[in-house]
């Protein structure tokens, strides 16, 4: 934290009651998240190839027939 920052907590704000700091919590999310910097849009093909290291290697069709294997033998 900022030394002035830490000065306006201790302050003002570490003397508060548990229910003043939740509400003062309350009102700097609902601020932030008003405000958009925090809700930044994300896109799902972003993920496109991640984690694709754990699968390097393993043939996908053997995968699904072991797979589809495994769930007969446990019906």
């Amino acid at each position: 934290m900022q030394p002035a920052l830490t000065d306006i907590y201790t302050r003002h704000i570490r003397g508060l009651s548990a229910d003043d700091r939740l509400r003062l919590l309350a009102l700097l999310a609902n601020e932030l998240a008003a405000d958009g910097t925090l809700q930044k849009k994300r896109s799902l093909l972003e993920l496109e190839g991640l984690g694709a290291e754990v699968w390097d290697g393993i043939d996908a069709q053997k995968y699904v027939n072991d797979s589809r294997e495994e769930w007969d033998r446990q019906k």
